[in-house]
């Protein structure tokens, strides 16, 4: 037999729910069926997934059966507790945080790391994530003044792509190009005006991007380190970007330049007798 709805707003899960909310270091907060059927399909690990007993969907029946003893009933009272959002989709999760590894994050092949250098808002930060993922990057790492990429907003932003997408933090600048420089990546700085135009900026090697905050940019140290700066040239008055749109310029200028140098590489290798 089922196990009756949780109707108090004073069950202990409620606590843990609005802890993850605020930013638990070892718990998301998942709101939606998109986000928990992205995780549960990326193998992340669901602890407990709350569904309003009284909300029916053929989404909400499928997540049930994928979750089995981990779906708990509640009512939408309780939901609504739970739940960080205005109004509440009908289920809500708390998974573990993924744990990526120093490989995963720095050693692919030719890596395409985006560093994320104090944005503070959660949606973009998402949407950094998930331009970074679609545009091939090889992975995403968020210095401690940014955003929370696992926070419940950015988390939402970014569509499921930062379960799939190697993402970490770093506590400075200098931590993430130590690391990059450590792996022989060439680092380049995205400014607003006066660098090399984006169709002119090598980015087909081993490249970590530094892209900055959404008003004041990338610090002078961040700049000062990088091998090469780079501007998204931009027809007037328009002055600036918003950074995710920014960054997907350009991880999509790097993922066209290594098409075409890997295109090279292999017409070359068909025409060697």
């Amino acid at each position: 037999m089922a196990e009756p709805a949780i109707t108090s707003r004073q069950n202990p899960l409620v606590a843990r729910f609005r802890a993850a909310a605020e930013g638990d270091a070892h718990w998301m907060l998942l709101d939606g069926p998109h986000l928990v059927d992205e995780a549960l399909n990326a193998g992340v690990a669901i602890d407990v997934a709350a569904i309003d007993q009284a909300h029916a969907s053929p989404d909400l029946d499928r997540l049930r059966s994928r979750l089995g003893p981990r779906a708990v009933a509640v009512t939408a009272r309780v939901l609504d507790a739970l739940s960080p959002v205005r109004t509440p989709s009908g289920i809500v999760a708390l998974a573990a945080r993924p744990e990526r590894s120093d490989d995963e994050l720095w050693g692919a092949a030719v890596p395409l790391v985006v560093g994320v250098v104090d944005v503070q808002d959660p949606g973009n930060v998402g949407a950094i994530v998930r331009a970074a993922e679609a545009g091939g990057a090889t992975g995403v790492v968020t210095t401690s003044g940014s955003a929370d990429p696992f926070g419940w907003k950015a988390l939402r932003g970014a569509m499921g792509s930062a379960f799939r997408l190697p993402v970490s933090r770093a506590q400075s600048i200098a931590a993430i190009v130590d690391r990059a420089r450590q792996h022989g990546m060439r680092i380049v700085a995205s400014v607003g005006h006066g660098a090399t135009p984006l169709n002119d900026v090598t980015l087909s090697g081993p490249t970590l991007l530094l892209v900055g905050s959404e008003g004041r940019g990338l610090p002078d140290d961040a700049v000062a380190a990088a091998d090469d700066r780079v501007s998204i040239p931009m027809a007037p008055p328009v002055e600036s970007l918003n950074v995710a749109v920014a960054t997907a310029l350009l991880v999509y200028e790097a993922r066209r330049q290594r098409h075409n140098h890997d295109a090279t590489k292999a017409r070359r290798h068909e025409e060697e007798p």
